[in-house]
């Protein structure tokens, strides 16, 4: 079985009928073999209610609380998809994953070193649009794709 870990903007992008990346997404998602799961992390799981229901980011489709809960539970409902709890070994690949920002202040490089960390400790690909994550997941030696 392969394991699959999108970021939050994979699965943003395949929550939202109209996100610029919806299309891309799953095409994606629609390629993939029967054998393969996606996995919700707690971390992702919270990002993605955050974002639904964020006016910001989703303008005239911002949802309630409640309503984003139903898109989580609709992908819970597809039998590729599942939630997995943090790995034992998660801790000490995040505080490796971030090692290269340690004389840096805190930016978005905490929650991508988790994703990344996660993912590794998962034995998971993590799939993500963000190229820079991307790279960075490439260097460390992670697997990481970008839907395509």
């Amino acid at each position: 079985m392969t394991l699959f870990f999108p970021d939050l903007n994979v699965w943003l992008a395949l929550s939202v009928r109209g996100h610029s990346q919806n299309a891309l997404a799953w095409a994606w998602i629609s390629g993939l073999s029967e054998d393969t799961r996606l996995i919700f992390s707690r971390y992702t799981q919270l990002g993605l209610l955050r974002l639904l229901t964020n006016n910001t980011v989703m303008g005239d489709q911002t949802l309630k609380l409640g309503g984003a809960w139903e898109v989580y539970d609709r992908w819970l409902e597809d039998p590729r998809v599942e939630f997995y709890p943090e790995p034992r070994e998660a801790e000490s690949a995040y505080r490796h994953a971030t090692k290269p920002f340690a004389a840096k202040t805190a930016s978005q490089w905490v929650g991508d070193c988790w994703l990344l960390a996660f993912a590794a400790s998962a034995r998971a690909n993590l799939v993500t649009f963000d190229r820079a994550l991307h790279e960075f997941a490439r260097k460390q030696g992670h697997s990481a794709i970008i839907p395509a």
